[in-house]
Parts: C-alpha cells; sequence; structure tokens
C-alpha cells in the first residue's frame, strides 16, 4: 500500500518526470522515421502487385498489426540476438534503446505502409491519366498530382499514429530504458507515492497528445487549403 495522497508530490513529481521526456520523443522520432521507411518499401509490392513480395508484405503487416507491441519488444530484444549469432553476429552489447526503436519502427511500418496504400488508392485514376495526357511522366505525376493528395488523406491516420506511438513507449521501461514511464517506477518505489507520480506521468501524456493533435490539425489545414469549400459550393 502506498502513503496517503498528497498533491504536493504532483508538483514535484512533473518537473523530474519532465526531465526524461527527452528520451521519450527520442524514442517517437527515430521509430517513427525508421517506419516511415519501412512503411514505404512494404507499401509498394502491395501497390504494383508484386507477386512474392505482395504475400511477404502481406505476412509482415499481419504479423505487427496482429500483435501485442509488448511481445514484439520481447521478440526482438530477446530473440534476434539468438537469431543473429546463426550468422555470427554478436549485438549482445547494442543497447536496449537500440533494439525498442527498432521494434517501434516495425510496428510503425505496418500501419504506416496500410495508410500509404489507402491513400494512395484513394486518389483519382483519372487524374493520373491526366497528367499523363499532358505529357507529364509517371514520376512527375505522382510527385506533382498523386503525393500532395495522398499525404493530406494520409495525415489524420499518421497523426494517430504517432500520439499513440508516444503512448506506447511507455512499454519501454520493460526493457530498462529509463524514460519518463522507467523514471516513474523509480519515483513511485522510493516515496511510495504512486497515484501522484502516475497522475504526474498521466498529466504529461496528456499535454503533449493534446499539442501533436493540435500541430496535426494545422498541418492537415493548411495542405487542404486548396481543395474547395464544400459548403460553399452546397450554397451556390
Amino acid at each position: 500500500m502506498g502513503r496517503r495522497f498528497d498533491i504536493t508530490f504532483v508538483y514535484d513529481f512533473i518537473p523530474k518526470l519532465l526531465g526524461f521526456l527527452q528520451i521519450t520523443l527520442f524514442i517517437v522520432a527515430c521509430s517513427m522515421l525508421l517506419g516511415m521507411v519501412i512503411g514505404t518499401a512494404v507499401a509498394l509490392p502491395r501497390l504494383f502487385r508484386i507477386p512474392v513480395l505482395q504475400r511477404v508484405s502481406r505476412i509482415y503487416v499481419s504479423f505487427f498489426r496482429g500483435t501485442p507491441i509488448l511481445i514484439q519488444l520481447f521478440l526482438i530484444y530477446f530473440g534476434l540476438p539468438e537469431l543473429l549469432k546463426g550468422i555470427h553476429l554478436d549485438v549482445t552489447r547494442v543497447p536496449a534503446l537500440a533494439f525498442v526503436i527498432l521494434t517501434y519502427g516495425l510496428n510503425s511500418g505496418a500501419f504506416i505502409s496500410e495508410a500509404i496504400r489507402a491513400a494512395v488508392s484513394a486518389v483519382d485514376r483519372g487524374q493520373v491519366e491526366a497528367a499523363y495526357a499532358v505529357g507529364m511522366s509517371g514520376f512527375h505525376a505522382f510527385r506533382r498530382i498523386v503525393l500532395p493528395q495522398a499525404a493530406a488523406v494520409s495525415l489524420p491516420a499518421f497523426s494517430n499514429l504517432v500520439i499513440g506511438n508516444l503512448k506506447d513507449t511507455s512499454l519501454s521501461f520493460t526493457l530498462g530504458v529509463m524514460e519518463m514511464t522507467g523514471k516513474s517506477q523509480t519515483l513511485g518505489l522510493a516515496t511510495q507515492h504512486f497515484i501522484e507520480v502516475y497522475l504526474s506521468l498521466s498529466l504529461i501524456y496528456l499535454a503533449i497528445s493534446l499539442a501533436l493533435e493540435r500541430l496535426f490539425a494545422l498541418a492537415e489545414r493548411r495542405m487542404r487549403l486548396h481543395e474547395p469549400d464544400v459548403g460553399v459550393l452546397r450554397n451556390q
């Protein structure tokens, strides 16, 4: 049992937890960048319907979307070194943070690939054919026609993924990574004020999530400035 609730500990814990915020944000940023690379590579075989790679992409997406992130952390942290021993590659001295980023990158890549595939498929094929008709190459048609619209369509899904990734980083402490949740564990054990420390942690995550949600909403609004206002069209 913890000690009696004391609100003053919340004010004391928040600055101490914020000191580890940079590690949490570092995990999110690196894993999302890695996820973008992986997600794009995984989405391409399904967009262009490459037979063998398309099946591999589906298996990859199904696994990382259908299993808990905590299990994925354990599989990669404990399983990957064992697999690499077969090719005489020792990664036992690699920091746990690297395994965390790799796991979250692979997990994010599965969701990002689906967002990319859905966004590209949502662009009207007639616009691409019109671009070809006026002499655009495939690359220019993708860059000027498909990519801007696909980015606007996929942004809400991407924003949800970033916020979800932020919250999922709280599991990193299970591998010994001292981010905010890991620090909250040590503070709770040291003071026995568990409710206060978890309340402080919740407030920090909530504030960051709301800030990210607002930033992505502003970005989406700017990306859709070229689109006509549906309400105005209906009144005409």
